[in-house]
């Protein structure tokens, strides 16, 4: 399941994407193809359908296999299209599904304005595709007009999946991820509006007038006065899952996102709630990450996916879905990578957010909390949007993130040390009585959990629970419900209770007041007692190292011959183009020096991935190893779980340019590509020679049907006439023929000139976009750049570092600064003068800031918002280049 969540709109970049996607998908009914493995083959058919005059632009995606099979609609998160969802569906298709994606009214190619999922539009879409799925001669019906058909989608996708299921009885499963039950409790929680993640709702889809008009109206009111009306609030009911809570009755698994300000897991826990009271199977997985950023375990959620699916509508008893309820929990940080260790719990039921409660004391008097005039500045929780940048996403993962409230504008209470670790899982609750100098009262709660001594206070997932108290110029006692998490608090800490009168991502009252805030009742948390975690496994060695003793020992004795035979495949690692672990390979000669040492990385299918490192750092050696050209001293080479070895059939699925290719010069380049796929000796039918011309940008027609002139086609002509270009464009199309799951290109660019250069990048791309995967090895960092998805970082022999590009080019201490509006040079003065800032220069877009040593992007951001410097984006600003010998200290 494609978990891509609702975004700010990326300027012409975003814009290029989408043109250059109408221009793939522009010919509608043409037919494309996939391979799969061992799995039949998978077709793409796109056209436009007609609902009620809206043009709805749709993908279906089936495989080559005979008989009738279940459908799966695959629908769209906000903002994206159906492109997005593009390689899940080609997998399901793979597994045996007819699948059906299209963009939803107002995105992608599709016409009509954006309804928020209105029953009268994008729900009745649903329905009118439906009718189509019954008529399509693949889909299995369990009767006429009725189809055996299941929805999933994440986020806007997701809510769209349960509506369909309330409001069409074809539809017999659902999956939906990190969504919404009620958006009008997600965007007015507790009758405060939750301004920010609007504000991003309304932008990413284009501005208010791309939306139906009474929506647009409805938010322009809204915005205005910072206040959610009835009228809003109902608007907002009618087009959500809960307006038909009685009515799905479907199973459902329900996925949702711990780092999630926008969609939290309460509205999962009240879709699981409602729709069990109907009867209907219902799981739920609470994963990582969300809408503020995170691991989102993509792989792990559409295979979740997949076997529920392969239960509820093929009809599979035995097919594993889980687990009634989990949640990913962190277990530190991996020193290899810096990323957060995740480790399930699970338990048999579902436990609801209130169970196994336990009572905290908290201590402190009534307290006067100050609501400034303007609201600001602004305590701020979560950065909507954001979340992902600087690494704050990964931080998310670990409960760490920013988190400032400002003096004289909060109440706090606290508790004594907790005795043993607590582990919260649901919403804790508290209740307090407040009054106010204005009729009304606004504010923020949030639970913290505070270390010993001098450490910085953790706001678990940065989540806050808003609450308006109406009638509070009276005094009232109000029962705050904070947000739900799943958090464990170490023995020792203690729980600190924070009620704040203004909060960055929500609309607080511009009049200042002051609020008084006492308690009236202990803290109770919910410790949910039948969920457990997953013991820690032991290490491998432990069992493996005295197998392989005993195993070696009696290899010894019977004899003296080295074993050659290769380990058997392993089945986890099927799907996965390239694992290496623990490869080691020293120089001839030399007992202790290593031309690759302990290296270990992993590659997934559809990523270019870019091996990068100074002359001498293995990544030719690591190669050639690679392909089976030499032996490793030590160490693991796996390809989609097949041991490599020299001659090992699995090498047939990898295609590979390293150090050149040889050509015969009198010999055209069809008639050499003819000659080296004969040398193979596999069916020539199986090169896909025309399909491999035309990725390499060198045709695709046969002889006979292309014009000639100037001497005919170069692919026809003598290779000793080809110009360097050609010579590479050539040994990239032998590379690449029989299609290769997996292509290796080693320096692909040597001896180009800038415009071949820019030819032999879109040739990767064009080749990766297919499913498959590329490693390329190249010098050339810029191209690198603005090729590959994911790189492999070498200095002598060993692995710096791995990871996604926008991840390492992400690491520096230089950021940009997007503003709303211009800063004013004075502004940029005190900015620059701030204890975290080294340097800050005023751009057209907003700020360069170079970070103080030490100092991180929520130190930052925080005195920003303190400046009142109007934030619209913070990313890092430097190129791969920087990154590169940032890490590689200069040796390059």
């Amino acid at each position: 399941m494609d978990l891509r969540l609702p975004r700010p709109p990326r300027g012409p970049r975003r814009l290029i994407a989408a043109l250059a996607a109408v221009v793939v998908l522009a010919v509608a009914g043409v037919w494309t193809t996939a391979a799969f493995g061992g799995t039949p083959a998978v077709r793409r058919t796109d056209r436009v359908l007609s609902a009620d005059g809206v043009r709805l632009d749709t993908s279906y995606f089936v495989s080559t296999a005979a008989g009738r099979r279940p459908a799966v609609l695959l629908a769209h998160g906000f903002g994206d299209s159906k492109d997005d969802v593009r390689r899940q569906a080609e997998e399901l298709a793979g597994d045996g599904y007819a699948v059906l994606t299209w963009s939803a009214r107002g995105f992608g190619r599709s016409t009509g304005r954006i309804g928020l999922n209105d029953p009268r539009g994008e729900v009745a879409d649903v329905s009118q595709l439906i009718d189509w799925l019954a008529r399509q001669p693949q889909v299995r019906l369990d009767r006429p007009g009725d189809p055996r058909v299941g929805v999933a989608g994440a986020s806007y996708g997701g809510a769209l999946a349960l509506l369909a299921a309330g409001y069409d009885h074809r539809v017999d499963a659902v999956a939906p991820a990190a969504t919404y039950w009620n958006l009008a409790d997600a965007l007015f929680p507790g009758g405060v509006f939750k301004r920010l993640w609007t504000s991003l709702f309304v932008t990413s889809g284009g501005g208010c007038a791309r939306f139906e008009p009474e929506l647009c109206r409805m938010y322009e009111r809204v915005a205005r006065s910072g206040v959610p009306d009835a009228a809003a609030r109902r608007l907002l009911r009618e087009r959500s899952p809960s307006a038909v809570a009685d009515r799905i009755k479907v199973p459902a698994l329900l996925v949702q996102g711990q780092t999630d300000s926008l969609f939290p897991l309460d509205q999962a826990d009240r879709a699981a709630r409602a729709i069990r009271a109907n009867g209907a199977p219902v799981d739920v997985d609470w994963i990582a990450g969300g809408h503020d950023g995170g691991e989102v375990e993509t792989g792990r959620v559409q295979a979740r996916v997949r076997a529920w699916f392969d239960r509820y509508l093929k009809g599979e008893t035995g097919a594993g879905t889980g687990p009634a309820f989990r949640v990913t929990r962190t277990g530190g940080v991996d020193s290899t990578d810096g990323t957060a260790r995740l480790r399930g719990a699970s338990a048999d039921a579902y436990p609801g957010l209130r169970s196994g409660l336990r009572t905290v004391a908290l201590t402190g008097g009534p307290q006067h909390v100050a609501n400034p005039a303007g609201a600001s500045p602004p305590a701020v929780s979560s950065l909507p949007g954001l979340g992902g940048a600087q690494g704050l996403g990964e931080l998310s993962a670990l409960g760490v993130g920013v988190s400032v409230d400002f003096p004289g504008q909060f109440a706090a209470f606290e508790s004594a040390p907790v005795r043993g670790d607590l582990q919260i899982t649901g919403t804790p609750t508290v209740t307090v009585h407040v009054t106010s100098t204005a009729p009304d009262a606004v504010l923020f709660a949030k639970l913290y959990d505070v270390g010993p001594g001098d450490s910085r206070p953790v706001l678990p997932a940065r989540l806050v629970a808003p609450l308006r108290v109406p009638g509070a110029a009276a005094g009232r006692d109000v029962t705050v419900t904070l947000p739900a998490i799943d958090h464990e608090v170490r023995s020792g800490h203690r729980l600190r209770l924070v009620l704040a009168s203004t909060d960055l991502g929500y609309a607080s009252p511009t009049a200042p007041a002051t609020y008084t805030v006492s308690l009236k009742s202990a803290l109770t948390v919910p410790t949910a007692p039948g969920v457990r975690t997953a013991a820690a496994p032991l290490p491998s060695w432990t069992w493996w190292l005295p197998l392989a003793g005993a195993a070696t020992a009696l290899a010894l004795l019977l004899t003296a011959r080295r074993r050659t035979a290769a380990p058997a495949p392993d089945p986890a690692l099927a799907d996965v183009p390239l694992q290496i672990t623990g490869l080691s390979k020293r120089y001839a000669g030399a007992a202790d020096r290593y031309a690759v040492r302990n290296l270990s990385f992993r590659v997934d299918q559809g990523q270019v991935l870019g091996l990068l490192g100074p002359n001498g750092a293995g990544k030719t050696t690591t190669l050639r190893m690679l392909m089976g050209l030499i032996t490793p001293d030590d160490g693991e080479i796996r390809v989609f779980g097949h041991a490599v070895r020299p001659g090992a059939p699995v090498l047939s699925r990898v295609g590979a340019f390293v150090e050149g290719a040889g050509f015969l010069p009198h010999l055209s380049g069809r008639e050499n590509l003819e000659l080296y796929w004969r040398a193979t000796g596999r069916p020539p039918e199986d090169a896909h020679l025309e399909e491999a011309l035309e990725i390499a940008g060198l045709g695709g027609a046969s002889p006979s049907s292309r014009p000639r002139s100037n001497g005919g086609d170069p692919i026809d002509r003598a290779v000793r006439t080809y110009s360097q270009g050609m010579r590479q464009r050539l040994a990239l199309a032998q590379a690449m023929l029989g299609l290769p799951d997996l292509l290796i290109l080693d320096e692909p660019t040597n001896g180009l000139d800038p415009p071949q250069i820019r030819e032999m990048r879109e040739v990767m791309i064009r080749y990766a976009a297919g499913g498959r995967t590329v490693i390329v090895s190249s010098h050339l960092l810029a191209e690198v750049e603005q090729t590959c998805t994911h790189l492999v970082v070498m200095d002598r022999g060993r692995l710096v570092r791995a990871g996604p590009v926008r991840e390492i080019i992400g690491s520096g201490d230089t950021l940009l600064v997007g503003t709303a509006a211009p800063v004013a040079e004075p502004v940029v003065e005190k900015v620059a003068a701030l204890p975290a800032v080294a340097s800050a220069v005023r751009t057209d877009d907003g700020l360069v800031v170079r970070l103080a040593p030490g100092a991180g992007a929520h130190d930052l951001v925080a005195e920003l918002v303190r400046l009142d410097v109007p934030v619209a984006s913070v990313g890092p600003h430097r190129r791969l280049e920087d990154a590169f010998l940032t890490l590689i200290g200069g040796s390059a």
